[in-house]
């Protein structure tokens, strides 16, 4: 068994046993390109440090009020010793700029360009897992549009935000290298999970396809915080409806390229049009009205 841990190159890499995949740990300088490599050849990756811990800290700040008003899940699922908080681009000003990271952006188009004209928000959620929670199953993000989609296609882009320190211990989320490309039916065994450890600031990517879970809190009294931003095909549904989380007098205070990401805008010349109720020959025009008055 190989327990050691290596920082500091390209490819550092968390050991977990030998002959199993793991998840690599790569720099924010590395070009997209190997990025993308790693997330199509073991199905996530780690992005070390991308924002700084200030930015991690102001989040803690903006999110505490909703996490402390929160109730803790009532299944195994949702997690009974886990609060989930939504609606973030509508409550916390720093979620948005990890929304819109650049590097962030330029790999989701580049994973998802041959599925779609375009891609959206997908949901936003904050989780904070606390001490006597189990693990969570494990499962795949593409199975909330139930078997309707070819495997073909890639549904999503996934990023999980530490806002918190990740570690076995604390329930850094628990991921299946490799399961992206397997059978739909076939289990994990216990060898083949692995945890996605990181420092504050660093972030998991991954696709629709790859099995993961929360892991287990087994600490006394350390709670873990994560910020997921998903993005999805721009023909799909959103699994949080964003209109409603941030509806318009709230989005109108955004920045426009927030807004364009969450839907409000047109996809290809026709996707996504409204007609305003209350108003005569305004017809079949972009959500982008909504704010041009």
């Amino acid at each position: 068994m190989l327990n050691a841990v290596a920082f500091g190159d390209r490819h550092s890499i968390k050991m977990i046993s030998a002959g199993r995949l793991v998840i690599r740990h790569i720099k924010s300088t590395e070009s997209s390109q190997d990025i993308l490599e790693e997330l199509d050849a073991r199905g996530a990756v780690i992005i070390d440090s991308l924002v700084p811990e200030s930015v991690t800290s102001k989040i803690k700040d903006e999110l505490r009020p909703y996490l402390d008003a929160c109730p803790e899940g009532v299944n195994n699922f949702s997690g009974e010793s886990t609060k989930r908080v939504g609606a973030l681009m509508a409550r916390s000003v720093s979620c948005r700029d990890l929304a819109l990271n650049p590097l962030i952006n330029e790999l989701c188009s580049k994973f998802l360009e041959d599925f779609t004209d375009g891609y959206q928000l997908n949901f936003t959620q904050a989780i904070e897992i606390s001490p006597s929670e189990t693990n969570q199953p494990l499962h795949r993000d593409r199975g909330v549009w139930g078997g309707y989609l070819s495997r073909k296609i890639e549904t999503q882009f996934s990023t999980v935000w530490a806002i918190s320190s990740f570690s076995e211990a604390n329930g850094a989320t628990c991921v299946v290298p490799g399961s992206h490309k397997w059978d739909k039916d076939r289990e994990a065994t216990e060898k083949e999970v692995v945890f996605a450890e990181m420092s504050p600031g660093s972030v998991l990517l991954y696709g629709g396809s790859i099995l993961h879970g929360g892991g287990a809190n087994t600490t006394k009294n350390e709670k873990r915080l994560a910020v997921l931003i998903h993005y999805s095909l721009s023909w799909l549904r959103q699994e949080e409806n964003q209109y409603l989380s941030c509806p318009p007098d709230v989005a109108a205070e955004l920045p426009d390229d927030l807004r364009s990401l969450m839907g409000y805008s047109l996809v290809n010349p026709i996707l996504g049009f409204f007609s305003p109720h209350n108003k005569k020959g305004v017809e079949l025009v972009s959500p982008k009205h909504l704010f041009d008055e």
